[in-house]
């Protein structure tokens, strides 16, 4: 099975999970936003998540394909410095990867589409890369 997604990433980003960032590094983000806008449903499931971090990251390794490009790393990335690009640099996407970094990724709105889209993106390109291999 491909273990994409790294439970340890998982339990340092529940740390602040009252605002999402284990449920979009897990590839839902629709609940990460949730959380983000409720604190993590108040608290109580940000607390429940601490249990249910294992199977988020059985279901994204599952989901999402494994390959030249590390999910963690890319994360590590988007969230200390996706205002710069540098994660799309990573995947080889230099040229919004240079956008970004004049535009402080597009003024935050490309750092929220990337929130949303990341684990696609990722998957997307390590299943390329495979298929070119």
């Amino acid at each position: 099975m491909n273990d994409t997604h790294s439970k340890v990433i998982g339990y340092v980003l529940w740390i602040f999970g009252f605002l999402g960032a284990h449920r979009f590094y897990y590839g839902k983000p629709v609940t990460g936003t949730i959380w983000l806008f409720t604190l993590g449903l108040f608290g109580i499931g940000w607390l429940i998540d601490l249990f249910l971090i294992p199977a988020m990251d059985q279901e994204a390794d599952f989901r999402f394909h494994s390959g030249q490009y590390d999910y963690s790393v890319t994360w590590i990335l988007l969230a200390f410095l996706g205002v710069f690009g540098v994660h799309r640099m990573y995947l080889g996407k230099w040229i919004s990867g240079i956008l970004y970094l004049f535009t402080f990724g597009f003024v935050g709105l490309g750092v929220i589409y990337d929130f949303w889209t990341l684990n696609d993106q990722i998957s997307i390109k390590n299943s390329e890369n495979s298929s070119g291999s």
